[in-house]
């Protein structure tokens, strides 16, 4: 019945709307798009001052090397719990009201962020991560329930229209909320970002009849049984992380073991979830040999999420201590950097997008293993130009021109757009039947896998301060060789892929 609805809702229009359309969309999408956009626009508000906040004298005061860590082990936590985000869809709540759940622990959070005090900033983090993860994994599949199937022609425009609501919240936020939070207050910059989201879930609740009923099904209704099981392991769980972090308080390692096991598990679930489809004996020899392609692009999209995200913390760190932050005698804010890869993406994805549709005309787009060497490669070229304004401000004194880095940026969104939209299609591509929607999950988790290598290595038992040269130089060159190197074994990444190209 709610498939049968749906497709007259996708056909149609849901009839409560009147027969309305949003740009020759289903009126839902609008829905969605402003939920999302304001969702962004909170988490790109946060994301802009969080590393700021923790270096800044006002604010935690902390060594760049710890800030560093806090920003990557944090970013890995928002991809990780997107899988949970989407099995508490699947087994409890459904999509629409995980979303409406995940809004109010997204509000929560930043309300909690913006008290002054330690405790209840890490409290904020937790619990905007968590909202996130349950936002994450379901705002997009609402977004696929409006349309007739996969053959509807509206959906791929549906779901252009929704990435560009998410770029815009990113591109504002950071003028709004870091500007706030910068020049007035670092709290009312945190709570302007609970306003976005609060905007978000009103706009939501206000147009959930728009939305296809098949938003609020649960696809596959966790049994008492299960139910107890899983509140008992979440309990047992509950109780070892307490003790666990009670013994690190009372023997005074607090701060130097608290984010360990964190970092640990953003490295071993993705790791595990591969190994456990990998072991499956129900797939074909052709599914089997598609997984063991799709892990190389999986490391590869690890190491360039590891360098890429570093511009929420390293680049963002470089900005607030080495740069003018004047342009024409314009002086900006150091989170506006944070608006340069919206702008950009929203600016290039055209073109790139329309590069890819006329070398295939010709017979030479480039496969995907070359698209993923390429990101690669260019993320590692990113750094390298890094390292021109790094040196020079370490062996010189004084501060460079933010062009640096509007050229990082750009050199790096190029890079993103030869790997995120090419990853999600190939990973739909090359999933096997039995995985096809938890192998979105896994997709993300290659985010989780690359910021917690960063968390790690930045841990007081490591210590690697990534806001160094020479840092910046060893990333530059492992990406780049690693670049040079998948690309050479592209043919063999291309046999395991079977007909995927």
């Amino acid at each position: 019945m709610a498939s049968s609805l749906t497709k007259d809702a996708a056909q149609q229009g849901n009839p409560a709307d009147g027969g309305k359309t949003f740009f020759g969309h289903p009126r839902g999408l609008a829905t969605l798009f402003m939920t999302e956009m304001w969702e962004r626009f909170s988490f790109y508000g946060m994301k802009a001052l969080l590393p700021l906040y923790l270096i800044a004298p006002g604010g935690m005061h902390m060594p760049a090397t710890t800030a560093t860590a806090i920003y990557s082990v944090y970013m890995a936590m928002v991809y990780l719990l997107a899988l949970p985000g989407g099995w508490m869809a699947d087994r409890y709540w459904g999509p629409r009201k995980t979303v409406a759940i995940g809004s109010g622990v997204v509000i929560a959070g930043h309300i909690t962020l913006a008290l002054p005090t330690s405790a209840s900033f890490f409290a904020g983090l937790v619990l905007v991560a968590l909202g996130s993860g349950l936002l994450k994994a379901n705002i997009s599949t609402m977004v696929g329930h409006l349309y007739n199937g996969p053959e509807d022609p509206r959906r791929d425009g549906g779901f252009t229209l929704f990435y560009i609501g998410i770029n815009l919240g990113a591109f504002l936020a950071p003028l709004s909320i870091g500007t706030v939070g910068e020049k007035v207050n670092w709290h009312f910059g945190f709570t302007l970002a609970a306003v976005g989201m609060a905007l978000g879930l009103a706009q939501f609740l206000l147009g959930t009849r728009h939305l296809s009923p098949e938003s609020n099904v649960v696809i596959q209704p966790a049994t008492p049984q299960e139910r107890a099981s899983v509140l008992r392991k979440g309990l047992i769980w509950l109780v070892v992380a307490a003790a666990f972090y009670t013994v690190l308080s009372v023997t005074g390692n607090f701060a130097d073991w608290a984010l360990m096991p964190i970092t640990i598990a953003g490295l071993i679930i993705p790791i595990w979830v591969l190994a456990r489809m990998k072991r499956d004996k129900e797939l074909t020899d052709l599914e089997q040999s598609k997984l063991s392609g799709y892990v190389w692009f999986f490391v590869v999209a690890a190491v360039f999420w590891m360098i890429y995200d570093q511009n929420g913390s390293t680049l963002s760190i470089f900005g607030e201590n080495s740069t003018t932050n004047s342009l024409l005698g314009f002086r900006f804010p150091t989170s506006w950097y944070q608006s340069l890869n919206p702008i950009f993406i929203m600016a290039l994805a055209p073109v790139v997008a329309s590069a890819w549709l006329w070398l295939n005309k010709r017979g030479k787009e480039p496969s995907t293993a070359v698209k993923f060497a390429s990101s690669l490669s260019l993320i590692g070229i990113s750094f390298a130009v890094f390292l021109i304004p790094l040196i020079d401000t370490a062996a010189n004194g004084g501060k460079v021109s933010p062009m640096w880095l509007v050229a990082i940026y750009f050199v790096q969104t190029v890079g993103e757009l030869c790997l995120s939209p090419v990853g999600l299609s190939v990973t739909t591509k090359m999933a096997p039947a039995k995985y096809g929607s938890q192998m979105m999950g896994v997709w993300f988790l290659a985010v989780t896998a690359g910021d917690s290598v960063a968390g790690l290595l930045t841990s007081p038992q490591l210590n690697v301060d990534l806001n160094t040269s020479a840092s910046v130089a060893v990333e530059a060159v492992v990406a780049i060789i690693a670049g040079v190197g998948f690309w050479a074994n592209r043919k063999r990444v291309k046999q395991m892929m079977g007909s995927v190209n």
